[in-house]
C-alpha cells in the first residue's frame, strides 16, 4: 500500500498554541509542531508507525478516502 495517498490536514490549534497535523483516515493518527512544516514532518513519522503497528497486530488498514494533492 502506498501510504502517500492519505489526506493530511494541518491547522493551528489555539488552546495549545501549536500546529496540528492529522490523518483523518487513520484513527488517532496526529502530531504537532511549532511550524506547519514540523507538524507535517512529524505526522509522516506517526503515519508510518501507525501503519506498521496495524499490520503487525492484524488490524484492518483503511483505504485512503481521498489523496493528498501533490505539492508544487
Amino acid at each position: 500500500m502506498n501510504d502517500d495517498h492519505y489526506r493530511i490536514e494541518v491547522f493551528w490549534y489555539e488552546p495549545d498554541q501549536c500546529w496540528i497535523a492529522n490523518v483523518p483516515d487513520l484513527k488517532y493518527c496526529s502530531a504537532h509542531g511549532e511550524t506547519p512544516e514540523e507538524a507535517f514532518a512529524e505526522v509522516q513519522i506517526a503515519k508510518q508507525l501507525w501503519l506498521e503497528v496495524a499490520e503487525e497486530m492484524g488490524t484492518p488498514i483503511p483505504e485512503p478516502s481521498s489523496p493528498t494533492p501533490a505539492l508544487a
